[in-house]
């Protein structure tokens, strides 16, 4: 799917309705800088929201974004996943921050296995979606404890599981798509990853199927709209046929 641009994006002739998001490099630019690593997450954080932003204004229905992987969760040291909670907490309840969403109309939703989240940063999500629940113009999926081959997991045990009462269950891909965590999700038209990395790493692998991918040699904190309308001249240019 596409959106019609706004006009005075001639370059532009057409836009992903949904975009999404690896925001790589927070690290790497902390260290470059030589910050403490809080300040590159910190800087990612508010880059994430003037992203937003910029897609909407581009004509961008839906933004999904990876903000914590089942990978981080388990790989990372306790302190720099603790860091990354204080921060989603603090966001989320950062009253300019809900300022800005809803007077863009943004809805919120945060969708993964949150069960092992502490109490408080599900509380604090739990605030945001609540507060950006009544709009539709526009979508911004979190993704929080996501990994792809755990949400193909998470879906295969409840197929398992109710296929045992039902033996003459029909098993195809609208079983599948609908038994995801990331069911209402819906495919995506344009993925970008920054930092120069040049792989998925199990984003989103049933909704990427025929997604067109950019790839930025830029650390997260210092992309930019120009970067972005980049990214999006080379998605128009680009031939989709799915297929065919």
């Amino acid at each position: 799917m596409v959106s019609r641009s706004k006009p005075m994006r001639k370059s532009i002739s057409q836009v992903p309705a949904h975009l999404a998001l690896i925001p790589d490099g927070n690290r790497r630019w902390s260290n470059l800088h030589r910050f403490a690593l809080f300040k590159g997450y910190e800087a990612g954080v508010r880059k994430f929201v003037d992203f937003g932003i910029w897609a909407k204004g581009f004509g961008v229905q839906t933004l999904t974004v990876w903000a914590l992987s089942t990978d981080n969760i388990k790989n990372r040291s306790g302190m720099e996943i603790g860091t990354l909670y204080s921060l989603y907490v603090k966001a989320a309840r950062d009253p300019k921050i809900l300022e800005i969403l809803q007077k863009n109309h943004a809805r919120i939703r945060v969708i993964g296995n949150l069960t092992g989240l502490p109490k408080r940063v599900k509380e604090a999500f739990k605030y945001l979606e609540g507060k950006t629940r009544m709009y539709k113009e526009f979508t911004i999926n979190l993704l929080v404890g996501y990994g792809g081959r755990d949400d193909l997991i998470y879906a295969l045990r409840r197929i398992s599981a109710e296929s045992a009462h039902k033996p003459n269950m029909r098993i195809d891909e609208k079983t599948l798509r609908e038994n995801i965590r990331t069911s209402s999700v819906p495919d995506v038209d344009l993925i970008i990853r920054t930092s120069g990395e040049m792989r998925l790493s199990g984003f989103l692998p049933w909704q990427s199927d025929y997604s067109e991918l950019y790839f930025s040699r830029k650390y997260w904190p210092d992309f930019e709209k120009t970067d972005l309308e980049r990214a999006l001249k080379v998605f128009s240019q680009r031939k989709r046929r799915f297929g065919k």
